[in-house]
């Protein structure tokens, strides 16, 4: 495991967010580094070319020097300019939490979209850090035809990620193709759909395996466990079935670089009938986490869908505590995923979510129309069918307001 000290820069006049400094000492545990030491840093101003102060720069330099530190990870995000100058303060590698974040998700992914979104994050992070100096960057020598510097090894490395970046950008454009014909191909077996949202390690994979009763997902108590979205069957309560869909966990201070590349993955969010915001009841940022989670859904224009607050690991609670957060939140869910409680009144909360949208309602088709079905069937969740005296079925349904007037319509008609 490498070794590695942590540092969080604030202005005097400002609060210290030491839990964004412990949740970075997870996300570097995740990434497979042991924490020498943390520092939270107070400076007057942030200094443009180093962040923090050079007299504390060259205290941690020494640290890392006598005790053989691999690297050093701000919290903030640092300037290309300011990588630079600090790799030449501190003998050890520097990274930021963007850069430590991405290494977590290219050793989590395992699909190849997945891996394809992590790249095309991980480079558009480096070309602007590229650098070189003098001749020793020089590809090509002079002479006949060749005569100056010629191209710059820098200039060549950037052509190069500039180019791999326009391939993984039109792959994923083809990736993102793939996933809305595989969209439309769910929306064509009409089952309603559900997303779980929430922050990273909130219990989204695990409360997945209590739905569907198998390891649908893999699920740990770590950051970013799972990448990949996850779609399974699970059944309903009055009958039927419907889609419940795992997604990325959220953090605060999330990349936009990776915001941007797992679009296509997050908008899966967007095309669902309910979300599902797990929190995690026993973590004492919840609020934060919550403004987090809120934020990234208003930016995916989802905000406007029913969503219900669910409060995993309610079990981890004393009773004044689960008390005080179901006064506080008294339309929520509170539940516990990896012991399975819970669950019934869950299913139960989210077939009434259904409805504003997927309503019960009856059809009844003749003999001569049994021809219907199939469209029926392509339209709509049948719930139950009962024969008729005539030969006929009397069917109950769930539909959409547009597919059960189109079913109507076509009954009717004949």
């Amino acid at each position: 495991m490498e070794k590695v000290i942590l540092i969080g820069a604030c202005l005097k006049n400002e609060f210290a967010l030491s839990h964004s400094l412990e949740e970075l000492a997870r996300l570097a545990n995740t990434a497979g580094a042991n924490v020498h030491r943390v520092y939270q840093v107070r400076v007057q101003n942030f200094n443009a070319a180093t962040l923090i102060g050079t007299g504390k720069l060259q205290e941690i330099a020494a640290e890392c020097d006598a005790e053989k530190i691999d690297s050093v990870i701000f919290d903030e995000e640092i300037s290309p300019a300011q990588q630079k100058n600090l790799e030449e303060i501190l003998p050890a590698k520097v990274l930021d939490r963007t850069r430590l974040i991405l290494d977590i998700f290219a050793q989590r992914a395992r699909t190849q979209e997945g891996k394809l979104q992590v790249e095309l994050a991980q480079l558009n992070y480096l070309l602007p850090r590229l650098s070189g100096r003098g001749s020793a960057m020089m590809q090509q020598k002079g002479g006949i035809g060749m005569r100056g510097p010629g191209e710059r090894k820098l200039e060549y490395d950037r052509r190069r990620l500039r180019a791999r970046i326009s391939r993984l950008e039109q792959e994923i454009e083809q990736v993102k193709k793939e996933r809305s014909l595989r969209r439309e191909k769910r929306q064509r077996v009409p089952l309603p759909q559900i997303a779980l949202i929430g922050y990273t390690n909130a219990g989204k994979s695990t409360l997945l395996n209590a739905l569907t009763q198998e390891k649908a997902v893999y699920a740990d108590d770590k950051l970013f466990a799972t990448l990949d979205p996850t779609t399974r069957r699970v059944p309903m309560k009055g009958g039927g079935q419907m889609l419940f869909t795992d997604t990325v966990g959220f953090i605060q201070k999330l990349p936009h670089s990776l915001v941007s590349a797992f679009r296509a993955t997050l908008e899966e969010t967007a095309f669902a009938d309910v979300l599902l915001h797990i929190h995690d009841a026993s973590s004492p940022q919840r609020e934060e986490q919550a403004r987090v989670v809120h934020k990234i859904v208003t930016d995916l224009h989802a905000a406007e869908l029913p969503i219900i607050d669910v409060f995993n690991k309610a079990d981890l609670l004393s009773e004044v505590q689960l008390k005080l957060l179901k006064n506080q939140y008294p339309s929520a869910l509170f539940i516990s995923a990896e012991k399975q409680k819970g669950l019934s009144a869950l299913l139960t909360a989210v077939e009434k979510a259904l409805k504003i949208k997927w309503k019960v309602r009856p059809l009844r088709i003749s003999a001569k129309q049994a021809d219907l079905l199939g469209q029926i069937y392509t339209r709509s969740l049948v719930l139950s069918r009962t024969p008729t005296n005539d030969g006929g079925l009397e069917l109950k349904i769930m539909a959409t307001d547009g597919n059960y007037a189109e079913l109507r319509k076509k009954t009717s008609a004949n």
